[in-house]
């Protein structure tokens, strides 16, 4: 710690990634990349723009994905906020809509980033604590008497858990909380739960996030963005303009829009990403893991008598990288991404050699 550092820096306790290994011959089912690869359409894309345009500063509202994205939900460009991966996206939405207010709602188990958010802006927050299945009730997520209520924070599908909540749920939770902005992140969408981006029009209180990364694996451009009405994005786009005009490059733009264009490609892979799940799924239920129901592009598992660090240890010597959380109550988990098909037999040998099921 450098004497030079800000108070808050100082207290900031900073979001973990998933390793990234630089060196060594691993099947990666860590970090929920999308193991099928980028739109062929969007790489073509990537490379007819890469000449000496590069020199000149890219659209600053990177209109065109903006209105193509916008058409996909039947709402306008003013309707949508691009920025530099969704965990930017969502950076600005808490310093935009939540800074200043009272305690914003989380699930006490979530996307661990939510607090960091939290700490870095100073808000407050409050955990609903889901049910010992790892499910929320909508019930749960109303005002609590004179309490205050900065904002709610909803992954669907939940992470780490791929838990999904049903869009009546989504419904009931804007209903019941109409002068509280309900920000509903939508990495996994993609994967098997129901988008809130039809709510969209109807619900001023409304923000829904999605990303790139996942269901059209583009985690490597750094692509996410919003959906709200207009008034809403405006916020985003104050706080944007104030951080960084430019947040979106050139190639991320065209490459993006590649790839939100080309259907085929975007269904092929997630209808395989989802079999390859069910498939994984049930291998891991036959040998004594416990499987939550997964609406994502993972898994979250837990054995009946294997503790989750030795299965994260033994499987690491094997070659296979997954995630460990430390928190409390899902510290006998692991995270486990769904990858090729070959990624999913590898990944089944390997628990079944470690549990004797195999």
């Amino acid at each position: 710690m450098s004497r030079f550092w800000s108070p808050v820096a100082q207290k900031l306790v900073p979001y973990t990634p998933g390793e990234q290994p630089r060196g060594g011959a691993f099947v990666k089912l860590n970090t929920n990349e999308n193991p099928y690869g980028p739109s062929p359409l969007a790489l073509q894309a990537i490379r007819a723009a890469t000449d000496d345009g590069l020199r000149l500063y890219p659209d600053p509202a990177a209109a065109d994905l903006a209105r193509a994205i916008g058409a996909r939900f039947g709402l306008s460009p003013d309707n949508v906020f691009l920025g530099n991966g969704s965990d930017e996206v969502l950076a600005h939405a808490f310093h935009a809509v939540f800074s200043g207010k009272g305690p914003i709602l989380l699930p006490d188990v979530t996307y661990s980033f939510y607090r960091s958010y939290c700490a870095l802006y100073g808000i407050e927050n409050r955990e609903i604590p889901l049910d010992a299945d790892f499910r929320t009730d909508p019930a749960d997520w109303k005002g609590h008497g004179s309490a205050p209520c900065g904002g709610i924070v909803i992954a669907n599908p939940n992470a780490p858990t791929g838990i999904a909540l049903p869009l009546a749920a989504i419904r009931q939770i804007l209903t019941q909380n109409p002068d509280t902005l309900v920000l509903i992140d939508e990495a996994y969408v993609d994967f098997g739960a129901d988008s809130a981006a039809g709510l969209v029009a109807e619900f001023g209180n409304l923000l829904v996030v999605q990303t790139f990364s996942k269901s059209r694996s583009l985690a490597g451009l750094r692509v996410g963005f919003a959906l709200g009405q207009p008034s809403l994005i405006e916020g985003l786009r104050r706080v944007k303009d104030s951080f960084n005009s430019y947040p979106l490059g050139r190639l991320a733009q065209t490459g993006a829009l590649a790839a939100w264009e080309d259907a085929a490609w975007f269904e092929q892979t997630r209808q395989q990403v989802m079999a390859d799940r069910a498939r994984l799924t049930d291998g891991l239920a036959g040998q004594g893991f416990r499987v939550l129901p997964s609406a994502a592009n993972f898994l979250f598992a837990s054995h009946e008598t294997i503790p989750a660090e030795t299965l994260l240890a033994d499987l690491r010597t094997r070659g296979l990288l997954v995630r460990h959380f430390t928190a409390p109550r899902i510290r006998n988990w692991l995270r486990i991404t769904v990858g090729t098909a070959q990624d999913c037999d590898a990944l089944l040998q390997a628990t079944g050699d470690i549990t004797g099921r195999a």
